[in-house]
């Protein structure tokens, strides 16, 4: 939550307004925060008697029953707005899906949102929260290694929007965050190795003794969703609770001294320099911790170049990316796309590269000054060092499937007039070739795969209808 104290002052041919923004929200770690026994999250709702939750189709498939029965012990009314959520469907009307259920629903100016899912669906529901009356109350409950890592420290909530990430949003921080790592069990392995991804790019520029924990517990970790399966060693156990809280401590002490992102050198940029090209330019994209991994991968490649780390600790970081089985090349990545992701980043950068690398592992330094020659000879140089480990550098299940999209409970039928409605909006948007955007009517661009994400909708939303609650809008 937050609060504003400001004060108006006259000036000699006008007035001033001066004002701070308080901005406080709390994080809980809590195993089982749907057990009947753990009143935490039910007490948060008391006051008001009931809850309305936005979730994913998938969450609630495998949880949905819970919930209802924790709440209901509870004595508390739950509808829920059950949405098919992935970068896809990361748009404009997933959001006003949300809102609409919001209006239904009848929500009071204080009386938060329950938010549980992914990064994702944080994102898109946070931005509805922070858009309806300028400022609803949200509760998160994460449920991916990212959301939990990544996205929960974050006051950040956006939209997709055109062919861009994130280019819609708010900074707008929830009143409380639970943490409960034992949604974990049930995360496919894939889901995990996409988040350790964020525990390596903290890691390796800021804090050396996780680093260490990954790299000594690695395989583990992912084949035990970071100790919370049956049968997981203990020992892999408390490691993987140190990592995460750690993990999240560090971001959060990065993130909170710069949380509307004035400053634009940001340790935990790692791997963000050239990664959002990394993400459109396959024809099915990366999903984001590989996208990050080539990112990070080069870019220790290229402080390596300049003498930052030593050969030692290059090798280091490439090997634990190799065994994490994230992606540290791709056979598009070449000279023209590192041009293009490089010039797109100065613009965001205000100018500057800004490219945070490590210096050594555990802490980190800011490349600006840099020739276009010594970043491809870099490049040349990486992919050369690739030949050495498995599949030359890429990945496993480095791309998106329907679990990332959303699309696991369509129909086939659902699926065909989704494509044909995606076919009509990259005709009217525009269409994009590679990495060049040409704009289609009133030269919008918003063309190919966001073509996609923007007509889906007029299929899917409310397409279903789930019991007790909206799907994408549609009410009971």
């Amino acid at each position: 939550m937050s609060d504003l104290t400001a004060t108006v002052f006259e000036t000699k041919n006008g007035f001033k307004v001066e004002g701070y923004e308080k901005i406080e929200y709390d994080f809980t770690f809590l195993d089982g925060v749907f057990n009947i026994e753990n009143p935490q999250l039910a007490g948060c709702y008391e006051r008001w008697g009931r809850v309305l939750a936005v979730t994913d189709m998938n969450i609630y498939d495998v949880y949905g029953e819970q919930m209802e029965k924790y709440f209901q012990h509870h004595k508390l009314q739950l509808k829920v707005h059950k949405t098919k959520i992935g970068e896809k469907a990361k748009t404009i009307p997933t959001f006003l899906s949300i809102v609409d259920s919001m209006t239904e629903f009848g929500i009071y100016r204080k009386e938060p949102v329950l938010v549980v899912g992914g990064g994702l669906v944080t994102d898109v529901a946070g931005f509805a929260c922070a858009a309806y009356r300028r400022n609803t109350n949200f509760i998160r409950v994460p449920t991916t290694v990212i959301g939990l890592i990544d996205a929960s420290v974050s006051i950040k909530v956006a939209v997709n929007y055109g062919n861009y990430k994130n280019r819609l949003g708010a900074y707008h921080a929830p009143m409380h965050t639970f943490l409960d790592f034992t949604f974990l069990r049930t995360l496919p392995v894939a889901q995990i190795r996409n988040g350790f991804a964020e525990l390596i790019k903290i890691s390796t520029c800021s804090h050396l003794d996780t680093f260490n924990l990954l790299d000594k517990y690695c395989e583990q970790l992912i084949e035990t969703g970071f100790g919370r399966t049956d049968g997981a060693p203990v020992e892999v156990r408390e490691a993987a609770d140190k990592i995460n809280k750690e993990g999240i401590h560090e971001m959060l002490k990065l993130e909170t001294p710069n949380l509307h992102e004035i400053g634009l050198d940001r340790v935990i940029a790692y791997g963000h320099t050239w990664s959002p090209m990394h993400e459109l330019v396959p024809e099915t994209p990366f999903r984001h911790g590989h996208a990050i991994s080539i990112d990070m991968a080069y870019s220790a490649t290229l402080a390596n170049e300049r003498g930052l780390i030593s050969n030692e600790e290059h090798r280091r970081i490439l090997s634990l990316f190799s065994r994490a089985g994230l992606t540290m090349d791709h056979h598009q990545f070449d000279e023209d796309i590192l041009d293009k992701g490089t010039a797109a980043i100065l613009k965001t950068r205000d100018g500057k590269l800004r490219a945070a690398v490590p210096n050594p592992i555990g802490s980190c330094a800011f490349i600006n000054e840099i020739s276009n020659e010594e970043l491809n000879s870099a490049l040349r140089r990486h992919k050369e060092l690739m030949k050495d480990y498995p599949r030359n550098g890429e990945g496993l299940e480095a791309f998106v499937d329907s679990s990332d999209t959303g699309y696991t409970e369509n129909t086939k039928k659902e699926i065909e007039a989704t494509e044909a409605a995606a076919a009509r909006a990259g005709d009217l948007n525009g269409s994009m070739d590679g990495t060049h955007v040409s704009g289609g009517k009133n030269g919008v661009v918003n063309g190919g795969t966001n073509g996609a994400a923007n007509g889906m909708h007029a299929i899917l939303n409310g397409a279903t209808v789930g019991t007790n609650g909206y799907t994408n809008g549609a009410r009971t």
